[in-house]
């Protein structure tokens, strides 16, 4: 029931406060964090908690998938408020193995509304289709796309007026590509980290190199 919601609420806030008295009061005066975070909604990969990070220490959007597209204002309004109003350095897309979404896209099944947005996806899995399909079984076609999908949306952030301007301005803003395994909890970064324009396309084909195209 939705008022156990409102005592956990109430536990939590009550023990955060005692060990950290001035906590609240620091946090209603000002966020000020250091990462933006652009993860899927799933349910099961909370972003704070798995980076150990508290509240006002991670700028968070979250959508279906990890999607990053030149038409979502949603998604390109919290990349910039991120970047030039809270000024964060670093920018990570984050997915995860298993994702329902890049599953749904894979095996083309339609839900309703949502197969519109998932259809990003799909052309992802057309782009890099030589890296997929030959894989032996459909989890591990799965998997290949869950990580090519991250690294598709992190370079997209890096295409993004908003990424190219800060970098054309000097802003030092780190751009990074990462998958999480619900399997162990783990974080593993897919190797695309770049830091200025002239960066994007090496590091592109160094992570993909790291998925090399089979058969």
């Amino acid at each position: 029931m939705a008022h156990t919601l409102l005592e956990n609420n109430r536990r939590w806030a009550s023990a955060l406060a005692a060990r950290q008295p001035d906590f609240f009061a620091r946090l209603a005066a000002q966020q000020s964090p250091g990462y933006f975070w652009i993860g899927c909604s799933d349910s099961r990969v909370p972003a704070n908690q798995i980076v150990d990070l508290l509240p006002g220490e991670l700028f968070v959007h979250r959508n279906v998938a990890n999607v990053v597209v030149h038409t979502d204002l949603n998604c390109l309004s919290a990349l910039e408020y991120a970047v030039d109003a809270l000024g964060v350095s670093e920018v990570i897309v984050c997915g995860h193995y298993g994702c329902g979404g890049v599953r749904a896209a894979l095996e083309r099944t339609k839900i309703g509304l949502i197969d519109n947005w998932l259809r990003h996806v799909q052309d992802v899995h057309l782009k890099h289709s030589p890296r997929v399909e030959p894989l032996a079984t459909h989890e591990e076609r799965l998997s290949r796309l869950c990580e090519l999908n991250v690294i598709e949306q992190a370079r997209h952030v890096c295409e993004t007026t908003i990424v190219h301007d800060a970098w054309a301005r000097g802003r030092p803003v780190a751009v990074h590509a990462w998958i999480y395994s619900l399997a162990d909890g783990l974080l593993h970064d897919l190797g695309f980290s770049p830091s200025a324009a002239s960066e994007v396309s090496a590091r592109y084909a160094q992570a993909l190199g790291r998925l090399p195209v089979s058969g």
